[in-house]
């Protein structure tokens, strides 16, 4: 729970990683390895490309797994993906499957449409 509420306060969420943390979001998304790299992109995501936020809906945790229901909503602020900053309002439901091991995620598999985000910056 502490993960997740840095992630939300854009505070240090990346120390909950793992050293060879990996990071996917299924299908066609961008993927990422090791502490540095999985933090960097997750801000890349909320706080660069958009300026966006994460609703919580709903988070279970049980032995060495959580699953994270949640929506990812804001605004298009810079490029991404080859589309210029938009302005536009994105909301897009997810869910993130994590991996845990000894205190810290060891893997994030990121389950959003990607053809769905796209579409909403597109107009």
């Amino acid at each position: 729970m502490a993960y997740i509420d840095a992630l939300v306060a854009r505070g240090d969420f990346g120390q909950y990683f793992a050293d060879d943390v990996a990071f996917e979001v299924a299908w066609n998304g961008p993927r990422a390895e090791g502490r540095q790299a999985v933090e960097g992109t997750i801000r890349f995501l909320h706080e660069q490309a958009f300026d966006a936020r994460v609703e919580v809906k709903r988070l279970s945790i049980d032995g060495d797994s959580a699953a994270l229901e949640a929506a990812f909503v804001g605004k298009h602020v810079a490029e991404f993906n080859g589309v210029p900053a938009s302005g536009t309002p994105v909301t897009v439901p997810y869910m993130v499957q994590y991996d845990l091991s000894e205190g810290h995620i060891t893997a994030l598999r990121v389950y959003l449409s990607m053809d769905e985000l796209m579409r909403q910056i597109k107009g």
